[in-house]
């Protein structure tokens, strides 16, 4: 497969066709970078799979693993609640959460209080969806779900429910980050 990219700047045009998802450059490879192709050039290592900025690259996959995590949680919809499930078809609140990022290829532990010991904590403001949301009554989590975005979680809430989507009832929330 072949990709062609043309970035426009205001001093300097530059062109490249490369084999999209190798990291190599096919023979017809063309490059002009002029002094204002800064932009052109963090294009072209873009392009190329080559990453300039630190910690780039994990944000990405983090962000990833974040939106698989979601449509996996939504995917759950209706199965019903069981205490100590983690799936396919029955699930209690961290079970929900551990299934989803499991799918997702990352590792959380089993229960609510240890998967947030394990995530990076992020304020309401800088909350994402996929980002985890933990309930909380003073210090211990007692409950976690798959933050939905607009004030909504995905969750498994208890014993004769199902998993659904919800407005976030309370603001003794938490949000931790997966890496």
């Amino acid at each position: 497969m072949s990709a062609h990219v043309h970035v426009q700047t205001h001093d300097s045009t530059t062109s490249t066709t490369g084999t999209a998802g190798t990291g190599r450059k096919s023979a017809g490879t063309t490059a002009r970078i002029s002094r204002a192709g800064a932009v052109s050039a963090l294009t072209l290592a873009a392009v190329a799979g080559t990453v300039l900025a630190p910690g780039a690259a994990s944000e990405a996959q983090a962000a990833t693993a974040r939106s698989k995590a979601l449509s996996v949680a939504a995917a759950q919809k209706g199965d019903p609640y069981k205490y100590g499930a983690a799936g396919p078809h029955r699930f209690d609140c961290s079970g929900l959460t551990l299934y989803s990022y499991k799918k997702a290829g990352k590792k959380l532990p089993r229960t609510a209080q240890a998967q947030y010991n394990k995530t990076s904590r992020v304020s309401a403001a800088k909350r994402a969806k996929g980002d985890l949301v933990f309930f909380h009554s003073g210090g211990s989590v007692y409950h976690v779900g798959v933050y939905a975005g607009s004030g909504k979680v995905w969750h498994s809430p208890k014993a004769g429910s199902v998993v659904k989507l919800e407005k976030i009832w309370t603001k003794s929330v938490r949000y931790g980050r997966v890496r």
